[in-house]
């Protein structure tokens, strides 16, 4: 789970009117070099939620977290799991039981050896209660006894078997062929128990097995990864990476030198697309697996009530928003899985705006008309009452069409992100950026019945049916036309309101060679160089 809201209007309107304090975080590796190296990579940051795995489950943290960490299994460019600290493993024929083969040449930061036994350590901690992981159980669920363990059961979970240092064996409920893609994730990520056992705060001298170690943290200033030198894998081509937490506005930092990369803001889109500008050689978009929406809490009035859902959902001109506020940088979104997703339905029609048709469904509700509807608040992430401006015009456009005037309540961003469960309202607006590249991990992680991602509390028991036919079919185009009827439905039923599919527009430097944001927002800088004259 990667959940973020559109916080980087808010950041960049905010930018010249906020103060932080600066807190020193600081780790006594700051100074280590490789040998024969002084490749330095600035780039603009902001601090991390945390840097506990377990924990972790923003794309902000993120950034940070796979730089550090590692687990069994990653990713490939072509978004495949390949070979981690696991160096093989092997599947049963019934599918339900893994069993990976660890590198016996992988250490922790400061030199332990990682061993099977710090796995079992590291995911059964996750699953407990005490640690308050938000994605335990959507990344981990699947193994026998975690279920247990996660209500706090069994502190030892029964799928998990240790044979000897550097052999792990895992046992799940059902055959899943996504399983190996979730143990990409960090939640997955192996921990050092002594760095756990040493303090609250241990978090903030991580220990872990990643290409890079944090060489320094002071809060609302700065943050450096340095150099891993004893990293299992291929050492990392860069000597440290500096990140400029809160440190002005990014594209003017860019233009003057501080950082080497930025993202695009809109203002900027015909500087950065216009052939004769200097930017135009330097720009790069990426492709994202992103998918933004306004969720409804379904599980009370007035959105439990499809005729609601669905006339709030066709009074929102997407394309007007999409080309006048984002200048065609995002994508509109008719269904739940985005762009170049494996299942993408590019034929899916939409709830489409029309106003006459909205007003009568609200007509054709429970409500009849909208003096009986209760009041509704929208929850969003922010500070000091700044919206987005779509989400200004989005508000507009129910007034305008409804006649219902939407309020808005904000919550400060990290308790937005692991807190809307609880916090939610009738209406939130949020963004979801894939993991790895499966519908299991849209369709399923936000609409099944039950699950801890599904904010809004939708629920369809012909969903949930469907939903668990294509988990078990081993044939993936069969189970790829299974996710399809899933989300047909859910887009017929308004379970959510699609508005936008993301990409990333950035600028680079030209002497950073091998910048890559995968589709996941993922960059792994140890692949990066760079190459000044």
């Amino acid at each position: 789970m990667r959940i973020f809201s559109r916080i980087s209007f808010l950041i960049l309107t905010i930018l010249c009117i906020l103060s932080v304090l600066s807190v020193a975080c600081k780790n006594s590796q700051s100074n280590i070099e490789p040998p024969g190296k002084n490749d330095v990579l600035n780039l603009y940051g902001i601090d991390p939620h945390t840097l506990d795995p377990a924990i972790s489950g923003d794309s902000t943290s993120h950034q940070y977290v796979t730089q550090i960490f590692s687990g069994l299994v990653r990713l490939d460019n072509n978004l495949e799991p390949i070979p981690d600290i696991a160096e093989k493993w092997g599947i049963s024929d019934d599918g339900m039981t893994y069993t990976f083969y660890l590198r016996k040449d992988v250490k922790f930061h400061d030199g332990t050896q990682v061993t099977a036994s710090d796995f079992k350590y590291s995911w059964e901690r996750a699953c407990n209660p005490a640690t308050g992981s938000s994605t335990a159980e959507t990344y981990l669920g699947d193994i026998i006894g975690v279920k247990e363990t996660l209500s706090g059961g069994d502190p030892e979970i029964k799928g998990l078997i240790v044979k000897g240092d550097y052999i792990l064996v895992v046992n799940i409920d059902a055959p899943r062929s996504y399983f190996l893609y979730k143990l990409t994730y960090p939640t997955t990520f192996v921990i050092d128990r002594k760095n756990v056992e040493s303090g609250k705060n241990w978090w903030h001298n991580p220990n872990g097995t990643g290409p890079f170690k944090l060489g320094q943290w002071t809060e609302g200033d700065r943050l450096v990864l340095v150099w891993n030198d004893q990293y299992y894998g291929e050492p990392a081509k860069l000597s440290r990476v500096n990140f400029s937490l809160w440190g002005g506005v990014p594209i003017v930092m860019y233009e003057t030198g501080e950082i080497d990369v930025t993202g695009v803001p809109v203002s900027f889109k015909d500087r950065v697309t216009d052939i004769n500008d200097p930017f135009y050689n330097e720009l790069r978009i990426f492709p994202e697996f992103s998918f933004y929406f306004i969720g409804f809490n379904s599980e009370k009035p007035p959105f439990n009530d499809y005729y609601v859902r669905a006339a709030f959902s066709m009074a929102i001109d997407k394309e007007k928003i999409t080309s006048l506020i984002y200048r065609d940088m995002v994508e509109p979104a008719d269904g739940i899985l985005p762009i170049g997703m494996p299942g993408f339905n590019e034929g899916l029609a939409g709830l489409e705006y029309n106003p006459d048709k909205a007003r009568d469904m609200l007509q054709n509700s429970s409500y009849g008309n909208i003096d009986i509807l209760p009041p509704i608040t929208l929850t969003t992430a922010g500070w000091g009452g700044i919206i987005s401006q779509e989400l200004e015009a989005i508000i507009d456009q129910w007034r305008q069409t409804l006649g219902v005037d939407v309020k808005v309540r904000q919550l400060e961003p990290e308790r937005y992100i692991y807190k809307l469960a609880e916090e939610k309202d009738e209406l939130f607006d949020i963004g979801w950026v894939a993991d790895y590249p499966h519908p299991q991990g849209f369709l399923s992680v936000l609409f099944e019945t039950g699950v801890k991602n599904n904010y809004g509390g939708y629920s369809d028991p012909e969903v949930d049916a469907l939903l668990n036919e294509a988990s078990l079919e081993k044939d993936l185009s069969t189970s790829l036309e299974i996710y399809s009827r899933v989300e047909r439905l859910l887009v017929e039923k308004a379970c959510c309101i699609p508005l936008f599919f993301g990409e990333n527009y950035l600028l680079v430097k030209p002497y950073v060679k091998d910048y890559y944001l995968n589709p996941l927002g993922i960059v792994m800088l140890d692949k990066v160089s760079i190459e000044k004259d």
